[in-house]
């Protein structure tokens, strides 16, 4: 009996290990799920839609996008983090969803390390300081900061939200300047760029891939970008760091990631899919093109850019005050 009991165990763990060994084989034979906490038509949006043919051909199946928005983003990453991690439930997340919310928030459901297995960065997304010239007529960085200084508590910046990118880079850039500006909060991009273009507020520091079109028209004026380099899009147009404010820098990343505990050999399938889709040459020129920088990481080293960027972007909330309940 013994020896019965013996052989079925035994034939019972090796099956179990040839199943783990072609679970990743057979990725994926169904249609691939990504989910983003952010509306249809947002930039994170946008990323991804490029992303998908490149994506679809290279896994062989459909890729879907479901949107489920709210929280900053963090409904979409709680459905993540309590998915089965078979390999079919992905979300495309942000250095926001997964730096930033770590400090606001004060109680989150997830933690953004250890409830995700991260996959790979997609692209670097710079935020650029856009004015109004009818309401502060400067022309570069260092004449926005002595028309503000010139008049403490005058100018109003536009955010779209308490403890979003767009306050934060302000907050910063306001505190190595030394401006008293006012803050005002609005329900989205959206709603800030309409107050910017309707000189309710003089200026914002909103994503680069937003503001190209009304910077075209000549509605806004852009004065620099906040990345540490240069953007392809308008290598014209000097860094913030470049006119007088040295080691400025806050930009936020696109990256996709798995819930806890995915095969390996399914998390390597797709950052090798999503290497393919970053660097076909179109996508690249498209992404290029919206004012991004694309980016593609290993597995190992996107790990630790949430780390690393988890623990930055709390010294930047702590720094400006923000929280949310």
């Amino acid at each position: 009996m013994l020896r019965l009991v013996t052989g079925a165990l035994a034939l019972f763990l090796s099956a179990a290990s040839v199943q783990a060994q072609t679970q990743g084989s057979d990725w994926p034979n169904k249609p691939v799920t990504i989910y983003m906490g952010f509306p249809a038509g947002s930039g994170v949006d946008v990323v991804a839609r490029l992303l998908q043919p490149s994506l679809e051909k290279t896994l062989g199946q459909r890729l879907v996008i479901d949107y489920k928005s709210g929280a900053g983003g963090n409904v979409a990453s709680e459905t993540v983090a309590n998915a089965k991690p078979d390999g079919y439930t992905f979300l495309l997340g942000t250095a926001a969803t997964h730096g930033v919310n770590a400090a606001l928030y004060k109680k989150l459901p997830f933690d953004v390390e250890t409830d995700f297995t991260p996959i790979t960065t997609i692209a670097d997304i710079p935020n650029v300081l856009a004015i109004n010239p009818e309401v502060i007529d400067a022309k570069n960085v260092q004449d926005f900061i002595a028309k503000v200084k010139a008049a403490p508590g005058k100018y109003s910046y536009a955010s779209t939200g308490n403890g979003t990118g767009t306050h934060l880079a302000f907050a910063a850039f306001n505190k190595q300047a030394g401006l008293d500006m006012v803050h005002v909060p609005y329900k989205g991009g959206p709603d800030a760029t309409n107050s910017l273009l309707k000189g309710e507020t003089c200026c914002s520091f909103p994503l680069l891939q937003a503001m190209l079109p009304h910077a075209k028209t000549g509605k806004v004026r852009l004065l620099g970008v906040t990345t540490a380099k240069r953007v392809g899009a308008m290598l014209d147009l000097p860094t913030i760091a470049e006119q007088g404010m040295p080691g400025f820098e806050s930009y936020i990343w696109f990256g996709v990631f798995a819930p806890k505990g995915l095969d390996p050999a399914i998390a390597a399938k797709m950052n090798a899919a999503l290497k393919v889709a970053i660097e076909d040459p179109e996508v690249a020129k498209k992404l290029v093109e919206l004012g991004n920088t694309p980016r593609y990481e290993t597995l190992a080293q996107f790990k630790e850019t949430v780390k690393r960027d988890r623990a930055k972007w709390a010294e930047v909330v702590k720094a400006a005050g923000a929280t949310i309940d």
